[in-house]
């Protein structure tokens, strides 16, 4: 950008320098947050926040669908306006940003409008198209222009980072094999039921535990009042450290909220319809899996907060592996019980799981089961079931256990000649093979060998060996009805 004419004197120069406005030596780039690039889905029905960064003071407008927004560029250079809502539009356009200096200005091509969901975790939802089943017939079916998908590329930070990293890809047989074979094959399903765009945010890293995703100082705010003593009631044991292992935060500052400050807040406010959660794994390491119970709900909310809306979320609930101990099943527990937020769904998959393999291929239905829910629930379509069986209340009856299920929409069924992975105990705590009746919405569990029974459990395990369902063909929750402590400090 030129900041003078050139002069033949150095008298003219100087006079010129004197005429007009001092320009400072290291002006800003007019910039719009990597999110904001060719190809990109922006959210339908929704004010659509944009941003980026100037010179502090400049003026900024955005013209975009015949809309025409301005903004002045804060202290830190930084602006943003919001779009009104939209609706869905498959046409490309263009996203105009410009400075009042004529000089500066940027286009973003090949803009839709549509529905876009964020999805994040670890490796299962890191894992490509490329790692699922089927992938050379996926890989020839996948021309799909109107899917388009973001990969946020950043680090771990200590810090929280003012941009993301990325760019947006049209779905092709070409490109299909790194999209998020989870999101793509959701967003697939949505595409299909509501022939409109739809926009995939991926933001995950293998390995990685839930406190790397919620911001450190909502964790240590949270370990605050769980740690504070209640007048009405007898003082609760605190949870641990978010690290989960006695380190101090400062020593774990990287993991804790560190993929949050470099993947998440960077994304922050960008107009999602919602968001789907697939880790778990990493928290099922000796010690950490009671801990899920706080952090799920805890990462929950306070996206949601920093979001400034109630968005609804999902996630998957771990799929069978091989183990040891009851971490495992504890991290499932948790998942269930966070079902008691509003707006939340969870897909099932302790029947499409790979006990050799912590990264089963079977992503197609994960991202059905998915889209299920975020159909029924978010869009208000018909499905034959946004869920598997839910245990919402049980009851002892002479020998018997009653248990009751929400989202039996066909009926509970057997997949198998005989239903299995139910257990049941007395007050000695030992835990016998039961006998199940199914009786409409309920099961009556029994064992000979516990007359006087108090607890029920199924599916209870690492690799469960169990098989109730809906008559959707959706597998039920792992549960148990008991609260016996479970000693998650090592490996059983």
């Amino acid at each position: 950008m030129k900041l003078y004419p050139t002069m033949k004197s150095p008298f003219s120069l100087l006079t010129a320098l004197l005429l007009v406005p001092l320009v400072p030596l290291h002006a800003a780039d007019l910039t719009l947050a990597a999110v904001f690039s060719d190809h990109m889905v922006l959210q339908r029905e929704k004010p659509v926040p944009v941003w980026g960064w100037a010179d502090a003071g400049e003026s900024i407008t955005v013209e975009f669908a015949g809309q025409k927004k301005s903004s002045i560029a804060d202290a830190t250079g930084k602006w943003q306006i919001k779009l009104d809502p939209m609706t869905a539009n498959a046409e490309s356009q263009a996203l105009i940003v410009q400075s009042t200096n004529p000089e500066r200005k940027l286009a973003v091509q090949d803009v839709l409008v549509g529905e876009v969901w964020l999805g994040s975790g670890q490796s299962n939802m890191a894992m490509r198209v490329s790692g699922a089943q089927n992938f050379k017939n996926e890989q020839a079916t996948a021309t799909h222009p109107q899917i388009r998908s973001f990969n946020e590329g950043s680090k771990t930070s200590a810090k929280v980072k003012a941009d993301a990293s990325g760019k947006w890809t049209v779905c092709s047989p070409d490109t299909v094999r790194t999209f998020s074979a989870t999101l793509y094959f959701f967003g697939r399903e949505l595409q299909r039921e509501l022939n409109v765009p739809v926009g995939l945010i991926n933001s995950s890293v293998g390995g990685t535990p839930i406190e790397s995703w919620i911001a450190a100082e909502t964790q240590h705010k949270n370990l605050k009042r769980a740690s504070k003593p209640k007048a009405s009631a007898p003082q609760h044991k605190a949870p641990p450290d978010p690290a989960g292992d006695g380190a101090t935060p400062p020593e774990r500052e990287h993991e804790i909220g560190g993929l949050f400050n470099g993947k998440i807040a960077p994304l922050i406010p960008y107009a999602v319809r919602g968001v789907l959660w697939y880790q778990g794994e990493a928290n099922t390491l000796p010690g950490k899996g009671s801990f899920y119970q706080d952090q799920l709900p805890l990462l929950v909310t306070d996206w949601r907060k920093r979001w400034g809306e109630e968005l609804p979320f999902a996630w998957v609930q771990l799929p069978n592996y091989n183990r040891p101990g009851e971490d495992w099943s504890l991290v499932r527990e948790a998942m269930l019980k966070t079902l008691r937020l509003p707006k939340t769904g969870m897909a099932i998959t302790v029947d499409i799981g790979d006990a050799n393999n912590i990264h089963p291929k079977k992503k197609q239905e994960v991202g059905r089961r998915l889209s299920l829910w975020a159909l029924g629930t978010v869009y208000e379509r018909e499905v034959p079931s946004i869920s598997g069986p839910l245990p919402i209340r049980h009851e002892i009856k002479s020998n018997t256990i009653i248990v009751a299920f929400k989202h039996a929409e066909g009926g509970l069924l057997v997949k198998d000649r005989e239903l299995t992975g139910f257990l049941i105990a007395g007050e000695d705590k030992e835990w016998k093979p039961a006998q199940v009746k199914i009786d409409g919405n309920k099961v009556i569990v029994s064992s000979s060998e516990v007359p006087k029974p108090v607890a029920v459990r199924y599916a209870w395990a690492s690799v469960a060996v169990c098989n109730l369902s809906n008559g959707a063909g959706l597998p039920a929750s792992p549960f148990r009805t008991d609260a016996w402590p479970v000693d998650d400090s090592k490996d059983q």
